[in-house]
Protein backbone atom coordinates (compact mmCIF):
# COMPACT_ATOMS: atom_id res chain seq x y z
CA UNK A 1 0.00 0.00 0.00
CA UNK A 2 1.38 3.74 -0.65
CA UNK A 3 1.88 5.98 1.61
CA UNK A 4 0.24 9.18 1.38
CA UNK A 5 1.02 10.92 4.42
CA UNK A 6 3.91 13.49 2.51
CA UNK A 7 2.05 13.11 -0.40
CA UNK A 8 -1.47 14.67 2.23
CA UNK A 9 0.91 17.05 3.68
CA UNK A 10 1.86 18.85 0.85
CA UNK A 11 -1.05 19.49 -1.15
CA UNK A 12 -3.08 20.01 2.37
CA UNK A 13 -0.34 22.99 2.79
CA UNK A 14 -0.91 24.36 -0.97
CA UNK A 15 -4.63 24.28 -0.44
CA UNK A 16 -4.36 25.54 3.23
CA UNK A 17 -2.81 28.50 0.82
CA UNK A 18 -4.67 29.46 -1.68
CA UNK A 19 -6.46 32.40 -0.12
CA UNK A 20 -9.57 31.28 0.76
CA UNK A 21 -11.54 34.82 1.44
CA UNK A 22 -10.36 35.99 -2.39
CA UNK A 23 -11.52 32.66 -3.77
CA UNK A 24 -14.95 33.18 -2.10
CA UNK A 25 -15.34 36.64 -3.42
CA UNK A 26 -14.70 35.45 -6.51
CA UNK A 27 -16.49 32.64 -6.87
CA UNK A 28 -19.98 34.92 -5.49
CA UNK A 29 -19.20 37.58 -7.88
CA UNK A 30 -18.12 35.30 -10.87
CA UNK A 31 -18.94 32.04 -10.21
CA UNK A 32 -15.15 30.41 -10.64
CA UNK A 33 -12.09 31.67 -9.19
CA UNK A 34 -8.55 30.53 -10.43
CA UNK A 35 -6.28 29.00 -7.48
CA UNK A 36 -2.30 29.12 -7.04
CA UNK A 37 -0.17 26.29 -7.63
CA UNK A 38 -2.16 22.96 -6.54
CA UNK A 39 -0.01 20.10 -7.97
CA UNK A 40 4.04 20.33 -9.44
CA UNK A 41 5.13 19.96 -13.26
CA UNK A 42 6.27 16.70 -12.11
CA UNK A 43 2.76 15.99 -10.71
CA UNK A 44 1.01 17.10 -13.75
CA UNK A 45 3.34 14.73 -15.91
CA UNK A 46 2.66 11.88 -13.40
CA UNK A 47 -0.90 12.15 -13.74
CA UNK A 48 -1.21 12.90 -17.15
CA UNK A 49 1.23 9.91 -17.88
CA UNK A 50 -2.33 7.71 -16.61
CA UNK A 51 -4.00 8.20 -19.58
CA UNK A 52 -2.86 5.52 -21.79
CA UNK A 53 -3.30 2.89 -18.36
CA UNK A 54 -6.61 1.63 -19.70
CA UNK A 55 -6.98 -0.43 -16.08
CA UNK A 56 -7.31 2.85 -14.43
CA UNK A 57 -10.78 4.07 -16.14
CA UNK A 58 -13.81 2.47 -15.96
CA UNK A 59 -15.02 4.15 -19.36
CA UNK A 60 -13.93 6.52 -22.48
CA UNK A 61 -15.76 9.07 -24.15
CA UNK A 62 -15.68 9.92 -27.85
CA UNK A 63 -16.92 13.31 -27.70
CA UNK A 64 -17.61 13.90 -31.32
CA UNK A 65 -19.59 10.71 -31.36
CA UNK A 66 -22.02 12.46 -28.17
CA UNK A 67 -21.93 15.89 -30.22
CA UNK A 68 -20.42 16.70 -26.98
CA UNK A 69 -17.84 18.65 -29.07
CA UNK A 70 -14.37 16.60 -30.42
CA UNK A 71 -12.05 15.28 -28.40
CA UNK A 72 -11.40 12.72 -25.19
CA UNK A 73 -12.04 12.23 -21.92
CA UNK A 74 -11.89 8.96 -19.51
CA UNK A 75 -13.68 8.47 -16.05
CA UNK A 76 -11.62 7.29 -13.61
CA UNK A 77 -12.28 3.85 -11.33
CA UNK A 78 -12.88 4.23 -7.86
CA UNK A 79 -9.89 3.66 -7.32
CA UNK A 80 -7.90 6.59 -7.63
CA UNK A 81 -4.39 7.41 -7.68
CA UNK A 82 -3.49 8.79 -4.55
CA UNK A 83 -2.88 12.25 -5.51
CA UNK A 84 -6.24 12.58 -6.96
CA UNK A 85 -8.25 11.23 -4.01
CA UNK A 86 -6.28 13.40 -1.56
CA UNK A 87 -7.02 16.42 -3.94
CA UNK A 88 -10.76 15.86 -3.49
CA UNK A 89 -10.36 15.03 0.73
CA UNK A 90 -8.97 18.24 1.28
CA UNK A 91 -10.54 20.65 -1.20
CA UNK A 92 -13.85 19.64 0.13
CA UNK A 93 -13.78 21.22 3.81
CA UNK A 94 -13.20 24.19 1.78
CA UNK A 95 -16.17 24.22 -0.75
CA UNK A 96 -18.43 23.08 1.89
CA UNK A 97 -19.02 26.11 3.65
CA UNK A 98 -19.56 27.84 0.12
CA UNK A 99 -21.88 25.81 -0.92
CA UNK A 100 -23.88 26.14 2.15
CA UNK A 101 -24.02 29.63 1.80
CA UNK A 102 -25.35 29.66 -1.56
CA UNK A 103 -27.88 26.99 -0.91
CA UNK A 104 -29.28 29.10 2.17
CA UNK A 105 -28.96 32.37 0.05
CA UNK A 106 -31.38 30.68 -2.58
CA UNK A 107 -33.43 29.11 -0.41
CA UNK A 108 -32.77 25.39 -0.56
CA UNK A 109 -31.89 22.75 1.26
CA UNK A 110 -27.79 21.85 2.24
CA UNK A 111 -27.97 17.88 2.14
CA UNK A 112 -23.98 17.70 2.39
CA UNK A 113 -22.12 16.64 5.70
CA UNK A 114 -18.92 17.77 7.40
CA UNK A 115 -17.05 14.48 5.20
CA UNK A 116 -16.74 13.85 1.64
CA UNK A 117 -16.96 10.20 2.53
CA UNK A 118 -20.47 10.51 4.17
CA UNK A 119 -21.45 12.51 1.07
CA UNK A 120 -20.29 10.18 -1.16
CA UNK A 121 -22.14 7.39 1.04
CA UNK A 122 -25.24 9.28 0.62
CA UNK A 123 -24.55 9.33 -3.16
CA UNK A 124 -24.17 5.55 -3.47
CA UNK A 125 -27.02 4.94 -1.30
CA UNK A 126 -29.45 7.40 -4.04
CA UNK A 127 -27.94 5.24 -6.47
CA UNK A 128 -25.53 7.42 -7.77
CA UNK A 129 -22.34 4.97 -7.25
CA UNK A 130 -20.05 5.55 -10.50
CA UNK A 131 -17.09 7.05 -10.05
CA UNK A 132 -17.25 10.88 -11.98
CA UNK A 133 -13.27 12.29 -11.66
CA UNK A 134 -11.72 12.91 -15.35
CA UNK A 135 -9.17 13.08 -16.94
CA UNK A 136 -9.68 14.89 -20.58
CA UNK A 137 -7.05 14.68 -23.32
CA UNK A 138 -7.63 17.43 -26.39
CA UNK A 139 -5.17 17.70 -29.43
CA UNK A 140 -5.58 20.30 -32.01
CA UNK A 141 -9.38 21.18 -33.22
CA UNK A 142 -10.72 19.35 -30.11
CA UNK A 143 -13.27 21.49 -27.95
CA UNK A 144 -16.12 20.91 -25.49
CA UNK A 145 -19.62 22.27 -26.09
CA UNK A 146 -21.24 24.01 -23.17
CA UNK A 147 -22.93 21.69 -20.54
CA UNK A 148 -23.38 20.98 -16.97
CA UNK A 149 -21.78 17.92 -14.80
CA UNK A 150 -24.86 17.13 -12.86
CA UNK A 151 -24.77 13.22 -13.07
CA UNK A 152 -28.35 13.10 -11.08
CA UNK A 153 -30.34 14.48 -8.28
CA UNK A 154 -27.30 14.26 -5.29
CA UNK A 155 -25.38 17.32 -6.27
CA UNK A 156 -22.28 19.20 -4.83
CA UNK A 157 -22.77 22.95 -6.63
CA UNK A 158 -18.79 23.33 -6.61
CA UNK A 159 -16.49 21.48 -8.84
CA UNK A 160 -12.37 22.12 -9.98
CA UNK A 161 -10.62 21.38 -12.89
CA UNK A 162 -6.84 21.45 -12.83
CA UNK A 163 -4.25 21.61 -15.91
CA UNK A 164 -1.62 19.51 -16.68
CA UNK A 165 -0.12 20.86 -19.36
CA UNK A 166 1.81 24.31 -20.03
CA UNK A 167 -0.11 26.98 -22.01
CA UNK A 168 1.50 28.67 -24.66
CA UNK A 169 4.99 25.97 -24.77
CA UNK A 170 2.28 22.38 -24.60
CA UNK A 171 -0.74 23.56 -26.33
CA UNK A 172 -2.16 27.45 -27.43
CA UNK A 173 -6.01 27.77 -27.55
CA UNK A 174 -8.07 25.71 -25.38
CA UNK A 175 -9.18 28.20 -22.61
CA UNK A 176 -12.05 27.22 -19.82
CA UNK A 177 -15.01 29.12 -21.22
CA UNK A 178 -18.40 29.65 -18.66
CA UNK A 179 -21.55 31.47 -19.42
CA UNK A 180 -24.15 32.94 -17.37
CA UNK A 181 -27.68 32.92 -18.44
CA UNK A 182 -29.24 36.69 -16.84
CA UNK A 183 -32.55 36.65 -16.17
CA UNK A 184 -34.20 39.04 -19.41
CA UNK A 185 -31.24 39.70 -20.82
CA UNK A 186 -28.39 38.04 -23.09
CA UNK A 187 -26.07 35.37 -21.69
CA UNK A 188 -22.58 36.53 -20.19
CA UNK A 189 -19.48 34.92 -21.33
CA UNK A 190 -15.94 34.82 -19.67
CA UNK A 191 -12.81 32.82 -20.33
CA UNK A 192 -9.71 31.70 -17.99
CA UNK A 193 -6.24 30.26 -19.27
CA UNK A 194 -5.56 27.51 -16.84
CA UNK A 195 -1.73 27.62 -15.79
CA UNK A 196 -0.21 23.93 -15.49
CA UNK A 197 -0.90 22.75 -11.85
CA UNK A 198 -3.66 25.37 -11.36
CA UNK A 199 -7.28 24.65 -10.55
CA UNK A 200 -10.82 26.77 -11.25
CA UNK A 201 -13.12 26.64 -9.09
CA UNK A 202 -16.69 26.89 -10.64
CA UNK A 203 -20.08 26.28 -10.19
CA UNK A 204 -21.58 22.96 -11.33
CA UNK A 205 -25.09 24.45 -12.26
CA UNK A 206 -26.33 27.79 -11.05
CA UNK A 207 -24.67 30.34 -7.97
CA UNK A 208 -26.82 33.00 -6.21
CA UNK A 209 -27.20 36.31 -7.66
CA UNK A 210 -28.52 39.49 -6.02
CA UNK A 211 -31.41 41.03 -7.61
CA UNK A 212 -33.99 43.88 -6.15
CA UNK A 213 -36.39 40.77 -4.88
CA UNK A 214 -33.44 39.25 -3.19
CA UNK A 215 -31.22 36.43 -4.26
CA UNK A 216 -31.90 34.67 -7.51
CA UNK A 217 -30.54 31.54 -9.45
CA UNK A 218 -28.30 32.34 -12.60
CA UNK A 219 -28.12 28.72 -14.49
CA UNK A 220 -24.25 28.61 -15.75
CA UNK A 221 -22.95 26.39 -18.13
CA UNK A 222 -18.70 25.60 -18.68
CA UNK A 223 -16.48 24.02 -21.99
CA UNK A 224 -13.79 24.16 -23.46
CA UNK A 225 -12.66 26.66 -26.88
CA UNK A 226 -10.77 25.23 -29.65
CA UNK A 227 -7.27 23.97 -29.42
CA UNK A 228 -5.63 25.46 -31.94
CA UNK A 229 -1.86 23.26 -31.95
CA UNK A 230 -0.37 20.90 -29.27
CA UNK A 231 -1.92 18.64 -26.57
CA UNK A 232 -3.79 19.71 -23.49
CA UNK A 233 -4.59 17.24 -20.79
CA UNK A 234 -6.55 18.35 -17.97
CA UNK A 235 -8.12 16.44 -14.48
CA UNK A 236 -11.68 16.88 -13.31
CA UNK A 237 -12.52 16.99 -9.66
CA UNK A 238 -16.62 16.43 -9.28
CA UNK A 239 -17.79 15.95 -5.32
CA UNK A 240 -20.91 13.82 -6.31
CA UNK A 241 -21.05 10.62 -7.84
CA UNK A 242 -22.92 9.52 -11.08
CA UNK A 243 -25.79 7.55 -11.96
Amino acid sequence: MTDTTHLASRIEDRVTAAGWETLTEELNEHGNALTGRLLTPDECHRITALYDDHERFRTTVDMARHRFGSGQYRYFTHDLPDVVEELREVLYPWLLPIARDWAAKLGQSAPWPDSLEEWVAMCHAAGQARSAQILLRYGPGDWNALHRDVFGDMLFPLQVVIGLDEPGADFTGGEFIMTEQRPRAQSRGSSTTIPQGHGLIFTTRDRPVASKRGWSTAPMRHGVSTVRSGRRHTLGLVFHDAA
